[in-house]
């Protein structure tokens, strides 16, 4: 990976405030990890979610979603037309999110690459 270009990072936080309900979604992220694809097959680079760390600097966010894709049209696919993406805000619909999500992306190549 370290010679590679400028990729789309994404990060979307959550503030769900029951436990179970957090467990939920990033269930939800697994399975959108399995069943994404775009022209028959795979298309996001990178995908992990997982719970915030309970510390005060989490302003009351209480799951965390990282996504990297391949280019902006990548990621406006995963918005607009990805179907595994669709089940997944479906979901996130019913588990009481206290408010829209946060969702910060950016374009950018590693500046440390330690793997």
């Amino acid at each position: 990976m370290g010679s590679q270009g400028p990729q789309i990072h994404r990060t979307t936080m959550f503030k769900i405030p029951d436990e179970k309900n957090q467990e939920k979604i990033v269930d939800a992220y697994r399975r959108l990890a399995e069943e994404q694809e775009k022209d028959g097959k795979p298309y996001i680079l990178y995908s992990y979610a997982g719970n915030a760390c309970d510390d005060q600097r989490s302003k009351g966010y209480t799951v965390v979603a990282y996504t990297r894709f391949a280019s902006l049209d990548d990621m406006k696919y995963y918005d607009d037309e990805c179907p595994a993406h669709a089940a997944l805000k479906k979901k996130g619909a019913t588990l009481g999110v206290s408010e829209p999500p946060l969702i910060v992306y950016f374009e950018g190549a590693p500046i440390i690459n330690s793997s």
